[in-house]
């Protein structure tokens, strides 16, 4: 893929320029390559982790402090997985820090569970509205 304006990025992903522009500020995403004119460039990598953060924002509610720790840990485990160390070459400190990352993916699929189960319930609780609502309408047509 070849390197996008941020107009480009824009209509791509849905979100504003602003709003790419003040990702970037805040470290959610990288700061891109820059054309000889200063323009921002884009990779579809840079794309990738812009849908990343919209999904997570968006779909799951993510704070900012939240979309940023699931950003990290993403880095973190690509890190790991592109090294050139052969498995079982890691030190204590980084056999650590893959612990602590595990039980942090952990901690965010009990979350997206959890905001899952209250999803469903409020789903319940809307068609019960509907169901009702629509009861309504027949009751009232018949009169």
């Amino acid at each position: 893929m070849s390197l996008l304006k941020i107009d480009d990025v824009a209509k791509e992903t849905g979100l504003t320029k602003r709003a790419i522009r003040y990702y970037e500020q805040i470290g959610l995403i990288h700061t891109p390559e820059r054309s000889e004119g200063g323009t921002r460039l884009y990779s579809g990598e840079d794309i990738d982790r812009l849908k990343k953060v919209i999904l997570a924002k968006e779909i799951l509610g993510f704070s900012l402090q939240e979309l940023q720790q699931f950003l990290d840990l993403h880095d973190t485990v690509d890190y790991y997985q592109n090294s050139t160390e052969k498995p079982g070459s890691l030190s204590i400190t980084e056999k650590s820090e893959l612990k602590k990352i595990y039980l942090g993916i952990e901690t965010q699929i009990g979350m997206i569970d959890h905001k899952i189960t209250k999803m469903l319930h409020f789903k319940e609780d809307l068609q019960s509205l509907s169901s009702r609502v629509q009861q309504y309408i027949i009751e009232e047509e018949k009169d």
